[in-house]
């Protein structure tokens, strides 16, 4: 580990049933679920490029190199801190001959590309932006936590900005927000992207959707196509099995499928 980040206070966790461990800070934001159904939802072929836009410790980006053989990860993190961290990560997983993590501002294509990230070079990109309102929820004080969590109001546009400032002709984007949100997703998508296909995430079933995961692709035209909801937990509240194929399994969602 690097010595700068040797001293801060973290814990080492085992995400997908163990197939990927993580160390990240043991205060402030973690890894869970909405990094790895992230990850399940973007479809990825050996030999294309991927960007992880607001990658954190790395888990989204990381479960997918895991998912992918051959696939190249970039994370992108602004934190220093938690950049290191995913930097470590995928040395940790043996997997920093193809995953690298940048410090860099993800909403931002004129400091993407003085970090390297040149344009229409990414065949993917997936990310996971904060998305809380602070007019309505109250913020952290931690201010990693409250990094990852809050959003203002041009940030989802500017990330899908640059989600296509960095993607190939049809190159896709794939991002989760929350469920009462999607007209904000599919206004910001418009008119850089199409071919746009929803999955929700709802908690039992008869439930409402608290997530959504969106793909889009960049100068897409086809009709939009919704995709059967994930339902975490069944009627007595235990994890539905399509649930632990995605989140301990390691198996891919339908929406990577198309």
């Amino acid at each position: 580990m690097p010595a700068d980040i040797a001293n801060l206070e973290t814990t080492q966790d085992a995400v997908l049933g163990g197939r990927l461990q993580l160390r990240q800070p043991k205060r402030g934001h973690r890894v869970g679920h909405d990094a790895i159904l992230l990850a399940a939802a973007t479809g990825a072929r050996a030999g294309e490029r991927a960007a992880d836009l607001g990658a954190g410790v790395g888990g989204a980006g990381l479960a997918l190199a895991g998912r992918v053989a051959g696939l190249a990860v970039t994370l992108v993190e602004i934190d220093d801190t938690l950049c290191k961290l995913a930097g470590f990560n995928a040395r940790l997983n043996g997997m920093d001959d193809r995953v690298s993590a940048v410090a860099c501002d993800a909403g931002d294509p004129a400091a993407l590309a003085a970090a390297g990230l040149k344009t229409g070079t990414f065949d993917r990109v997936l990310m996971n932006p904060p998305f809380n309102d602070p007019r309505r929820q109250t913020s952290s004080p931690d201010r990693r936590r409250r990094l990852a969590h809050v959003a203002d109001d041009e940030l989802l546009a500017r990330w899908i900005a640059a989600a296509a400032f960095l993607l190939k002709p049809h190159g896709a984007v794939t991002l989760i927000w929350r469920a009462q949100a999607l007209a904000e997703v599919l206004a910001a998508l418009t008119p850089q992207f199409g071919t746009v296909a929803v999955l929700p995430v709802v908690p039992r079933p008869g439930g409402e959707a608290i997530r959504v995961l969106v793909r889009a692709e960049k100068s897409g035209s086809g009709a939009r196509r919704d995709q059967p909801a994930l339902v975490l937990n069944d009627a007595d509240n235990r994890p539905s099995s399509e649930a632990e194929a995605v989140l301990r399994g390691g198996a891919p969602l339908m929406l990577a499928e198309l």
